[in-house]
């Protein structure tokens, strides 16, 4: 449901959010609701605002129960210091409001019930979002960390299952808690919302690789020059294979070598990526060296 537009930006409220507050209005604390919409909305915007800085550009948000969705150029995604830096952003902003809470009690403007339910929002939102586990702001922050070692595609599954894991597992001690009357429907819905959300980002790991790879060939020709990351490879490893390697923000050039460890010849990763897109992933790699 769109809602508006906020630093030029539309902001949608997803259904789960929306049923969210309908719980804290059956519940008759729908001030808590608002206050909960707030922070959310603050969370998110901060990552716009960070996301500007860099020269991204946010075509819209989403806000969900535990953060929100920022549509946004591709281009923060397979840079790791912009989604570093975009992802912090969020949490940062919930530290910095909790700070700000606290100084407003300390000069005595405080409301015992709101005031503290504003403080516990914030840390349980910053904290929630620094969770390794994507779609979450850490997991982005976990991903790109894992991208410059293991790619950016395997970096992907391994921050997505961690989203799984930790969506099972709310759901479990939320509805633990349901059962023994100490917490709300909410805690298990948001579990069931974050394993939803891992499972999709999971599904989308090999378009936003390949868009990755893509990139890569526009960053080499804007920048003239990138740092270079040299592989070995045996002349009959699928392209498939091969690619598993590649790590954001490097030019990979590969060594081919034959069955008898022979060199084989030399190929440029942008040799790698057209084969890819006009030939598929299971060409051999040493089809891309001309005979003599």
């Amino acid at each position: 449901m769109r809602i508006g537009r906020f630093a030029g930006v539309e902001v949608h409220l997803n259904n789960a959010f929306l049923a969210l507050l309908g719980l804290f209005f059956v519940a008759g604390v729908l001030g808590k609701g608002l206050i909960a919409f707030g922070v959310v909305l603050l969370h998110e915007l901060a990552h716009v605002a960070v996301a500007r800085r860099f020269g991204v550009y946010v075509e819209d948000v989403e806000l969900l129960p535990f953060g929100g969705v920022s549509r946004m150029g591709s281009e923060v995604v397979f840079d790791p210091t912009k989604e570093v830096g975009v992802a912090f952003a969020g949490p940062a902003a919930n530290l910095l409001l909790t700070g700000l809470v606290v100084t407003l009690n300390n000069y005595g403007f405080w409301d015992n019930e709101l005031g503290r339910f504003f403080l516990q929002c914030n840390l349980m939102i910053a904290a929630f979002n620094l969770l390794p586990a994507l779609p979450l702001d850490g997991g982005r922050i976990f991903r790109a960390y894992l991208a410059r070692r293991v790619g950016f595609k395997q970096a992907t599954y391994q921050a997505s299952w961690w989203g799984q894991f930790w969506g099972v597992v709310i759901v479990l001690c939320g509805t633990a808690g349901l059962v023994m009357g100490i917490s709300g429907l909410d805690i298990p819905v948001t579990g069931i919302f974050l394993f939803y959300a891992a499972t999709r980002e999971k599904s989308l790991a090999s378009y936003h690789f390949i868009r990755h790879l893509a990139q890569k060939k526009k960053e080499l020709a804007k920048a003239g020059v990138l740092p270079g990351e040299p592989l070995v490879s045996f002349a009959t490893v699928r392209i498939g294979d091969l690619i598993k390697s590649f790590v954001p923000q490097r030019f990979h050039v590969v060594l081919l070598l034959d069955e008898n460890w022979q060199h084989r010849g030399v190929v440029s990763e942008a040799q790698v990526i057209d084969a890819l897109m006009n030939q598929g992933v299971d060409t051999p790699v040493g089809s891309l060296v001309k005979p003599d």
